[in-house]
């Protein structure tokens, strides 16, 4: 076994880029070890134990490099054994005799003529020859497979810098360290052939005595791959994220305690950035003016946190205190000219900050509503002036259905808010922070008299902006943050800008994400297709509508299979439901079907976001009982007979029964028609009550009449007549009780 390094050294690579590129050239070593039969995978058992561990692999990563060591790695390819065709027999012989192709064959394979076997295929009958394909070595097959994945990692933005027709990748590559064992492999790319030879930090690596000066600044000599770690903490290179993560919270903490009573505010995003910032991290404290504070606070975090990478700091009670704490990539700053350097700019930011919100008071938020009409929301939908108007329609039809559905809200605070809600976009507050659209026209708005519940709709308008991020906190907000997000959708879907594959520019999933997440967590009785169809009247009369490309029932079949991939997203990955529970819920027909091939084609089930929610639950909670298992199976044999013989011609429409039948030919067709009625009766009444569990629970009643009906009855008989009555029955069963679920999506474990 051998160890197997690889290192490509780049010039600071972005810091968003770095986990994911990462963890892709981690999966394309592991994949290219086991395609090349180099090592064995582990395998994980129920309990969580593995077994057959060979491979261990490890990513690090630093702004200058990524690497992947692979421990375990078979110096050679295992020699095979394979069967290799040749010819077919009526080629490879004439009048009894070898043709040339066989002989030809025979030389290819080295292999006597006589020695070849024949064999039998589906295709007929072949010369055929056992052939030993002897393994290539480790070295071998990296050297010529590595530079293709190094160049197909993938990247949101690339670059080229040794001419348009050379290599592109996101930052010129500087070196490649390829080892297997104390050997090197002979690896190139870009230029640049592998050596054992890699870099330590730019400043503080300058002059150590074990770092070579040949005309390379910082080279360290790497020993073997299992002293990668060692070589580059020699050189000030903290290697591993996960470490440097470490360092930076011990730091942040250590610097916080020299203040009382004072905490570093926790930010996630911000930590994973100045990780990938730094690769020899230190933190100072700096301090800045307390009359600073007299700013919003939202502000001046921003220009911390998002201009300057700084952590806020903040007192007991969570207000931010007159400090923040840097992160800087090197040993640390005993003279204080660093923090000086940090604590100037800053104050030159705030100094800003203060400037464009007292200018920006100037001209209130109504008297900025005009000016919109020269902000561009997008070149084919208009104007942000247009999209206002769009907006308030919106917006106050949305509350009237929530009021008309009984909720609290206020109508006034929402038509306001949204001819407001674009308005911060002429501020000079926003045009210098962007990060801050939305937040200053809440805190502008509340500044200037309006009512608090239109300043917090204003605020909220963009939340949830991810997954993790919460929902507006009032009604409010959320039906403005619906009508902002559905006018979007609905404008770009009609103009045919279809999210498709990683491709999704105008960030419309993450728009219907958050659709899904405010009418689930904030339980509103909203329709999603209606919601679109509300959206796009919006659009009717207006320019805009000219230039639209998918209309229809083709647009409409996009914008519902879109939200069903979102609300499938968030029932399976938010709420965690299994994906078959998912996929039976959204596969149901929220009314019982008017036709047939509805029954058996259309799922209604992911139009209602509270209600499928609902029905998932109930779903997962009544899954485990051995009667829900049974009904599954029962159900989806239901389907597959009545698809069966629709395809068959014998079962249409045409054939559904106005009412029950009276005389049956079978005891246990008669008990399920007898019993069908009364239990869809009380299904009924649950499903409309919303009680779901328990009308599942009156659905699994039905198992011992189904389980006899099918153990006694054929269905696909030839009389005709009997036939028609047992499919209307099966129909039936289909139509009344996939409301809720269609069950025959549930996967059921084979108990052994």
């Amino acid at each position: 076994m051998a160890d197997f390094l690889l290192e490509i050294g780049t010039e600071e690579i972005p810091a968003r880029m770095i986990p994911t590129a990462t963890g892709e050239l981690t999966r394309r070593v592991r994949d290219l070890i086991a395609r090349e039969r180099l090592g064995r995978s582990s395998v994980a058992s129920e309990s969580g134990s593995t077994s057959d561990i060979e491979i261990q692999i490890e990513a690090f990563s630093t702004p200058r490099r990524l690497a992947v060591f692979a421990h375990g790695v078979i110096a050679s390819q295992p020699d095979v054994e394979e069967q290799v065709l040749g010819p077919s027999l009526k080629v490879a012989y004439k009048d009894g005799q070898p043709t040339p192709a066989a002989h030809a064959f025979a030389k290819k394979v080295n292999v006597d003529v006589a020695k070849l076997q024949q064999v039998s295929t589906p295709k007929g009958d072949y010369l055929a020859a056992n052939v030993t394909r002897k393994g290539r070595s480790a070295g071998e097959i990296f050297s010529e497979f590595l530079p293709k994945e190094i160049a197909s990692l993938y990247w949101a933005k690339n670059m080229y810098w040794r001419g348009k027709s050379a290599e592109r990748f996101v930052r010129p590559v500087r070196w490649l360290v390829a080892m297997l064992d104390r050997q090197v492999v002979p690896l190139e790319f870009a230029g640049i052939t592998a050596s054992n030879a890699t870099r330590g930090h730019r400043v503080l690596s300058d002059g150590m005595p074990q770092i070579a000066k040949n005309g390379r600044s910082h080279e360290i000599t790497i020993q073997s791959p299992g002293r990668y770690v060692e070589a580059l903490t020699s050189g000030f290179v903290i290697p591993t994220a996960a470490q440097r993560e470490h360092i930076i919270r011990k730091a942040l903490d250590a610097a916080t305690r020299t203040l009382h009573g004072a905490r570093w505010r926790e930010d996630s995003d911000l930590l994973a950035t100045v990780v990938n910032l730094t690769e020899f991290p230190a933190v100072i404290l700096g301090n800045f003016d307390s009359e600073y504070l007299a700013l919003p606070e939202e502000v001046l975090v921003t220009v911390m946190r998002d201009h300057q990478k700084y952590f806020a700091v903040e007192d007991t009670s969570g207000k931010l205190a007159p400090h923040f704490l840097a992160v800087l990539n090197t040993s640390g700053d005993p003279e204080g000219l660093i923090r000086h350097g940090n604590e100037r700019v800053l104050r030159a930011r705030f100094n800003d900050a203060r400037f464009f919100w007292t200018t920006d008071q100037k001209i209130p938020l109504r008297d900025r509503v005009q000016s919109l009409k020269s902000v561009t929301f997008q070149k084919d939908l208009g104007s942000y002036y247009a999209k206002t108007e769009r907006l308030g329609r919106l917006a106050a039809r949305i509350a009237d259905d929530l009021a008309a559905a009984g909720l609290e809200l206020s109508r006034n605070a929402v038509c306001e808010a949204a001819q407001l809600a674009k308005t911060d976009l002429t501020t000079e507050l926003v045009k210098e922070f962007t990060e801050l659209q939305g937040i200053v026209g809440g805190l502008y708005a509340v500044h200037q008299g309006h009512d608090a519940a239109v300043g917090s709709a204003i605020y909220d308008q963009y939340k949830p902006e991810s997954m993790e991020d919460a929902v507006p906190r009032t009604m409010e907000g959320a039906v403005l943050a619906i009508a902002d997000k559905s006018d979007s959708i609905a404008g770009m879907f009609a103009l045919g800008l279809v999210p498709s594959g990683s491709k999704d520019p105008f960030a419309l999933r993450r728009a219907a994400n958050g659709i899904v997440r405010i009418i689930a967590e904030h339980k509103l009785p909203l329709s999603l297709r209606q919601l679109m169809r509300d959206a796009l009247d919006g659009y009717q009369g207006s320019e805009a509508e000219n230039k639209f490309t998918n209309t229809g029932e083709r647009l409409s079949e996009d914008l519902d299979s879109f939200f069903r991939e979102r609300l499938e997203f968030y029932l399976r990955d938010a709420k965690g439901f299994a994906y078959d529970v998912v996929n039976a819920v959204l596969a149901a027909n929220s009314n019982a079907p008017a036709t047939a091939e509805a029954a058996l084609l259309r799922g209604d089930g992911a139009d209602d976001v509270v209600d499928a929610l609902a029905r998932a639950e109930a779903v997962a909670k009544v899954r485990p009982s051995e009667d829900f298992e049974s009904i599954s199976v029962a159900f989806k044999r239901m389907k597959n007979i009545l698809r069966q013989a629709k395809e068959a011609g014998k079962w249409d429409d045409s054939m559904i029964m106005t009412e029950f039948p009276q005389t049956y030919d079978d005891v246990a067709e008669g008990r399920l028609f007898e019993v069908v009625p009364k239990v869809a009766e009380d299904v009924g009444r649950l499903r409309d009550q919303k009680q779901y569990e328990q009308a599942l629970v009156e659905v699994s009643k039905l198992r011992t009449p189904i389980d006899v009906f099918f153990e006694k009855v054929m269905v696909m008989v030839e009389e005709e007549e009997v036939r028609r009555r047992r499919l209307y029955l099966l129909y039936k069963l289909l139509s009344e009780f996939t409301t809720i679920a269609d069950f025959s999506e549930i996967v059921i474990e084979r108990k052994v």
